[in-house]
């Protein structure tokens, strides 16, 4: 048997804790001195604290982690249980990164106002390009919206380009559309050599553009608000006027989102 402190000592918690956990009966002493009130538990209760501890770490009530460990909950159901809400706790993780990641590229914008550099625009010429295309509505334009419909577009696109034996033959191109409601299109597209279709995904040639103002960003797509304002004051200082949405060109797609390069192509014409 071991004190309570030596029993806190094993498990890597306070004995501030272990006593809560008696006073609402979620873990209570194997035996406790009638005569002193002392604590003591068994090393077999070891396996109890961990369960509670592991099952409160991730996010779920005292309640709800009473009822679990009571249940007698197996080992291999516990463990199907702590992955699936370790996946739920890693996707609000990814998701409050993202949210920051916009909160620091609006910062961007704000403190880069007045600081715009000619050189980061180039005026070209883009080319009619063939592509495979999924599509779908997004509220906004707004990253977080774009982010989640642009996302499962492409991993579908890849999924029945594979099994259309397709390879991709070239970088992925996004583009988007007005809708009356003050929604976007979102076209997921990819540079493809094969014969144009319609089914499951459609092949197409998306025509030149004889005149876009180009910038590179540098960076998660999360984070591309201070570039494409950029582009827009360039354009806007230079005499010009955006005919549509630029398009965005993935030149470089690591693993690392913060490693991308996309190239912004907003096609132009005079003001």
């Amino acid at each position: 048997m071991f004190t309570i402190g030596e029993f806190a000592r094993h498990g890597r918690v306070s004995v501030r804790m272990l006593r809560h956990y008696d006073a609402i009966g979620l873990l209570r002493p194997a035996h406790v001195d009638p005569a002193s009130g002392y604590r003591y538990y068994g090393a077999a209760q070891l396996a109890r604290l961990n369960r509670i501890i592991a099952l409160k770490d991730l996010g779920f009530t005292l309640q709800q982690v009473s009822n679990i460990v009571d249940d007698k909950v197996g080992a291999d159901e516990l463990r199907g249980m702590l992955r699936l809400r370790r996946a739920e706790l890693e996707t609000a993780v990814a998701a409050a990164r993202a949210r920051l990641v916009r909160v620091e590229a609006r910062l961007r914008a704000i403190e880069s106002e007045g600081h715009m550099s000619a050189n980061d625009v180039v005026v070209k010429s883009v080319p009619a390009v063939r592509v495979a295309e999924l599509t779908a509505a997004a509220a906004s334009l707004e990253p977080e919206e774009i982010g989640r419909v642009i996302r499962p577009l492409y991993e579908e696109l890849f999924r029945h380009l594979d099994a259309a034996g397709i390879a991709p033959a070239g970088p992925g191109v996004a583009y988007y559309e007005d809708v009356p409601d003050g929604g976007v299109v979102v076209h997921a597209a990819v540079e493809v050599a094969a014969p144009p279709r319609d089914g499951a995904f459609r092949v197409l040639d998306l025509p030149a553009v004889e005149r876009a103002a180009t910038i590179l960003h540098r960076g998660s797509m999360d984070g591309v608000l201070p570039t494409v304002q950029t582009l827009a004051r360039w354009v806007d200082a230079n005499g010009y006027r955006a005919t549509g949405h630029p398009r965005e060109v993935n030149l470089e797609c690591p693993d690392d989102r913060d490693d991308w390069v996309t190239e912004l192509q907003a096609p132009i014409t005079d003001a």
